[in-house]
């Protein structure tokens, strides 16, 4: 592995995972690596990913992350996830295909994100969401922002998909929760993945349906992540920010935002600091399980 900072012809990605309120993650990495003057050509996100990636791309310094961190410090679970007993049912009895409307998140996006077609990021943005239909990743660069990051973040049966030029795209997640093959087809040598991790010292379940299934599609991600990392070391530089870990909330649990925010900008800081330790992506990825200390 060379450092982040070497062979400034490469090309360099920022991929972003999904991982539901562990996105808060990211906005501290973002704010270590930003300190430490590694910044990317393009960025590439998927699900709460595309969200952070998309603000980040916008203002890639100090100042946009500042703002995006504003935001996540606001956020309640009743803002993403804004449930009424009347969606609930229909969606049950099968009178619509999702439990609520993303409303808020609409109207986040509307408000604040500071571009609102993709291709005017200060970054190129690449938005990576899934084929309703047959499955297959579709990349995003171009176009109107907010649809765009809609459908990345529509989460199957929870919100409805968005049709986009025809097509009805859902959580780009159940394609590609961490994009490296986006990023690589997008001409990216050297891919800086961002992961949200998954939590390592749960002592039970999260409680209720959504909670758990939530939680079910996190791990699933992070072995996907692991195939992914196989199917393309040898294809581009990979460098991984260690999640956090040991790691107690799950991503349904919007919380703790502050403190993921904090651990997680500590955390890569030292990483950085100690050069980047680990040669071998997995060492930071491998699924594990130990006790709470």
């Amino acid at each position: 592995m060379v450092g982040m900072n070497q062979h400034k012809t490469r090309k360099t990605a920022f991929v972003l995972a999904g991982g539901g309120s562990l996105g808060a993650v990211q906005v501290g990495m973002l704010k270590a690596l930003n300190r430490a003057h590694i910044t990317p050509d393009l960025v590439v996100g998927a699900s709460v990913g595309a969200i952070n990636g998309a603000y980040y791309a916008a203002d890639p310094d100090e100042i946009g992350i500042a703002r995006l961190e504003h935001i996540w410090l606001g956020l309640r679970r009743p803002d993403i996830f804004p449930f009424s007993a009347l969606s609930t049912v229909l969606g049950l009895l099968g009178q619509r295909d999702h439990l609520a409307l993303p409303r808020h998140l609409r109207a986040l996006i509307e408000a604040q994100l500071p571009f609102r077609q993709l291709e005017d990021a200060a970054l190129p943005c690449h938005v990576v969401a899934t084929d309703a239909l047959d499955g297959t990743e579709v990349i995003l660069s171009t176009g109107d922002a907010t649809p765009a990051l809609l459908a990345s973040t529509a989460i199957p049966a929870v919100f409805p998909a968005v049709s986009i030029a025809g097509r009805p795209l859902m959580d780009g997640g159940i394609a590609s929760n961490t994009p490296i093959s986006a990023a690589v087809a997008l001409g990216a040598t050297r891919v800086v993945i961002l992961p949200t991790g998954t939590p390592c010292v749960l002592r039970a379940l999260p409680r209720g349906a959504l909670a758990t299934a939530l939680h079910a599609i996190n791990l699933l991600a992070m072995r996907q992540l692991l195939a992914d990392v196989d199917r393309f070391a040898g294809r581009c530089e990979l460098i991984v920010v260690p999640p956090l870990c040991p790691l107690a909330v799950h991503s349904y649990d919007f919380s703790q935002t502050g403190e993921l925010i904090r651990r997680a900008e500590t955390a890569t800081g030292h990483w950085l600091k100690d050069g980047m330790p680990g040669k071998d992506p997995r060492w930071a990825l491998a699924p594990h399980r130990h006790r709470a200390g």
